[in-house]
């Protein structure tokens, strides 16, 4: 056998995308754990007075903790699988927008014209 026959029979784990070490996940779980236990304090211990500023800032630390699962865990980057990973990804955020903004749009609606009437209305037109 050549060797030229026997190279092509080595398959390189490179091809089929990143695969993760021991210490990638180390940092990802690293990573987790404190962007878990953030938010948590900042609720315990009641860091922030403002609930609406306290909101914005555990969705940021979502999104952040998000993030870093598909970095450190699922190994998502543009160069895996071609980029069709990214993509699809994209394609479901953006068809969980239209669905969440939708879904929110039709309760708000809804609520507004099936209130009921308030006694001695008569209309619901000016």
């Amino acid at each position: 056998m050549s060797t030229d026959t026997a190279n092509h029979d080595h398959h390189s784990h490179d091809e089929g995308g990143a695969h993760g070490s021991l210490k990638g996940y180390l940092i990802g779980f690293g990573l987790s754990v404190v962007l878990t236990a953030i938010p948590f304090w900042l609720v315990m211990a009641d860091v922030i007075a403002n609930p609406t500023t306290a909101a914005f800032v555990i969705l940021g630390l979502a999104l952040v903790q998000i993030v870093v699962h598909m970095v450190y865990f699922l190994h998502m980057n543009p160069k895996s699988e071609g980029g069709w990973s990214m993509m699809a990804l994209i394609f479901t955020l953006i068809l969980v927008v239209i669905t969440l903004t939708g879904s929110i749009w039709v309760m708000y609606h809804l609520n507004n014209n099936m209130m009921p009437m308030s006694p001695g209305v008569t209309s619901a037109a000016p």
